[in-house]
């Protein structure tokens, strides 16, 4: 995954957006070992300290666990990954529905042009 990062908010937070999207949409598997602090730093590019500060907010999520000794594993809690999924999913909604209804679209509309790329993939 590329980390691509902008100004305007904490790279640990962008950390924690990326991931916890890799954790939602499987690319990191449920109980799946994640590299170490400094392996994970090295392939964003970004301090340690920044990457285990992302870790720990993750964790606080419950997204993450650690277990003493063995490093750190993604949740096979199923239903907080859909929890947090449903949640993402809803977040990207509102933005859309707030970019049409910015350029006079109705939320009828905006369903329904969703719906006519329903084949977009």
């Amino acid at each position: 995954m590329d980390y691509i990062f902008d100004n305007e908010r904490p790279i640990y937070v962008q950390l924690v957006e990326k991931l916890r999207i890799q954790i939602v949409s499987g690319k990191l598997k449920q109980g799946e070992r994640l590299l170490s602090v400094r392996e994970l730093a090295l392939t964003a590019r970004v301090n340690p300290n920044t990457m285990q500060k992302a870790l720990a907010e993750l964790e606080n999520e419950g997204l993450i666990y650690t277990e003493r000794t063995n490093g750190k594993f993604v949740t096979n809690n199923i239903a907080l990954i859909e929890k947090v999924k449903k949640e993402l999913a809803q977040e990207k909604l509102k933005n859309y529905l707030n970019d049409m209804n910015s350029i006079g679209i109705t939320y009828e509309n905006a369903v329904k042009y969703l719906q006519e790329l329903k084949d977009y993939n």
